[in-house]
């Protein structure tokens, strides 16, 4: 089977925000039991001085066919790569002077059927199998070969959903909408589907665990989401949508859940959370105001012992009940109501009214070296304001939080990245600029945050041609450093720009490296030296 154990939470921890190196062989197969004793201690001393494990692979030792394995440090495994959701990934081929050579790959000619929303996920196999997943609209979900674009197997998970079936919405048909997450220790992937399961006529939805060898159904799923939770909240599918990626934290799959466009019915935002060895056991967070979705495609973020969240409005309430919010949620999503976990502008109300959510794009955690506080959150608004809030204490109800301003002259709603280079630390997201420099304009907002308390400042703005949400490349951490853009819904390209000053990098090459429809919000993930792109009815691939 293509799945693995580890050396514990902490080493995957690590794994997850350190750089690395790829491998493609099993470092433990053939050894005998006193090599592999002193590779792990090796690992482990590594570890404990703060370098990333170089020879870090999830091996198999169920003696099946296969045996792949998922080197966790290379793969893409969640929603912009890690779950701080800051879109930055460490490839040393994806130089500035590289990738003004990139090309859409010809050879790599993928046909998907449906829309997709969710982005790709990637595998890479101490073979050099590398395997890419997408799941689409139309509920069909592929393991790719990820160097050929062959399908390696394809399962659908019912039928999907009609618009005329639903109150209201803007997604037809809608099935996968939420970018699914993988655990590498089990070689699973989770995912929320809607659908009309068998001798039903209600969309229902149901969250998946499927093997990354077969898309076989592990036992004890699909969970039926509405079935689990009946009190004191009711969950009603029919106007619950799921469009933000899936979280995992201590052996807990977590799903966050707004609404349709439109605001149909009495939907809540919800954050649903399923034990992964015992599915039977959900658990659920919900606001307490009717409404307050949690829209943001990035979903849910966590610093490894905490969850959070962004909601939206809640439509006329004068008593806060959760919405307009950054919210804080232990593993246990019992929301302590204390101003430590939550931050609401002290205009909530008037955001509430005017339908502006803050939670159109989710929190975004960074690290800004000599600022205090450091380990900020980055929260934007759909009225154009962008936030800086404390991670360890979010302040309750503030005019500025840490610190905010007016960025953009229209709706805010992406997902955005954060990215340090040797000159400062950033934050970049679609939308129109209000104070750009030098007379620049476009779509593409870069935020330059320093000083303490860390305040912000527009560094640049650029032009991506469409709405797609960014996601940032380095060659070790700091160098080389581009902002991709993606034309979603717009010119259908791919643009890279220089992560400080914003000039172009890559332009969107030639007639052929166009392509066809991208639905928005989408994002590219970067892996082995290439960029993929899931788009409507097909999967692209750039290389240099």
């Amino acid at each position: 089977m293509l799945s693995g154990r580890w050396l514990g939470s902490r080493a995957w921890e690590r794994l997850q925000t350190g750089n690395a190196t790829r491998n493609y062989h099993d470092p433990m197969r053939g050894l005998p039991g006193e090599a592999i004793v002193r590779l792990a201690l090796f690992a482990i001393a590594m570890q404990l001085a703060g370098c990333p494990d170089t020879t870090a692979s999830l091996n198999s030792s169920d003696g099946g066919s296969s045996d792949a394995g998922i080197i966790a440090a290379s793969s893409v495994l969640e929603y912009h790569r890690r779950p701080s959701r800051d879109g930055l990934y460490t490839d040393p081929a994806l130089t500035q002077a590289a990738a003004g050579g990139l090309h859409l790959d010809a050879a790599f000619n993928v046909h998907i059927q449906g829309r997709a929303y969710a982005q790709p996920l990637y595998l890479a196999a101490p073979d050099g199998r590398d395997r890419l997943i997408v799941a689409t609209e139309e509920n069909n979900v592929y393991v790719l070969d990820a160097a050929t674009g062959a399908t390696i197997v394809q399962k659908n998970l019912g039928a999907a959903v009609r618009l005329s079936q639903l109150p209201c919405g803007n997604i037809d048909p809608l099935g996968v909408t939420g970018t699914p997450i993988v655990d590498p220790t089990s070689g699973t992937l989770f995912l929320d589907a809607m659908t009309i399961p068998t001798g039903s006529s209600s969309p229902t939805h149901l969250v998946f665990a499927l093997s990354v060898d077969d898309l076989s159904t592990k036992p004890g799923w699909p969970v039926d989401v509405a079935a689990r939770i009946q009190s004191p909240v009711r969950f009603d599918s029919t106007v619950q949508n799921q469009r933000s990626a899936l979280a995992l934290l201590n052996g807990t799959l977590y799903i966050a859940y707004g609404a349709h466009a439109g605001d149909c019915g009495n939907y809540h935002g919800w954050v649903v959370g399923i034990p992964v060895s015992t599915p039977n056991n959900v658990i659920a967070w919900s606001t307490r105001a009717s409404r307050g979705g949690i829209w943001g495609p990035g979903g849910i973020a966590s610093d490894g012992a905490s969850l959070f969240v962004a909601t939206g409005n809640t439509f006329g309430v004068t008593q806060w009940g959760d919405g307009e919010a950054i919210i804080r949620l232990p593993p246990s999503l019992s929301f302590s109501q204390q101003p430590t976990d939550f931050f609401r502008p002290t205009d909530w109300v008037n955001l509430d009214q005017r339908d502006l959510d803050l939670g159109g794009s989710g929190p975004v955690l960074l690290t800004v070296s000599n600022s205090s506080p450091s380990h900020l959150i980055v929260a934007l608004g759909k009225d154009g304001t962008a936030y800086l809030v404390d991670q360890s204490n979010l302040g309750g109800e503030s005019a500025t939080a840490v610190f905010s301003d007016q960025v953009s002259s229209s709706e805010i709603i992406n997902a955005a990245a954060a990215y340090r280079t040797t000159q400062s630390s950033y934050v970049v997201f679609r939308a129109n600029g209000t104070h750009c420099p030098g007379g620049q304009v476009g779509d593409l907002v870069a935020l330059r945050i320093s000083g303490t308390p860390p305040t912000f400042q527009t560094a640049w703005c650029a032009s991506q041609n469409g709405k797609g949400s960014p996601i940032v490349t380095t060659t070790d951490g700091q160098a080389n450093v581009i902002v991709w853009g993606l034309g979603a819904e717009g010119d259908g390209r791919l643009h890279g720009f220089d992560g400080d000053t914003g000039q172009v990098v890559f332009a969107g090459g030639g007639s052929s490296d166009a392509m066809g429809g991208i639905s928005r919000f989408q994002t590219p993930i970067v892996a082995n030296g290439r960029l993929f792109v899931a788009g409507t009815d097909r999967v692209y691939a750039f290389s240099p």
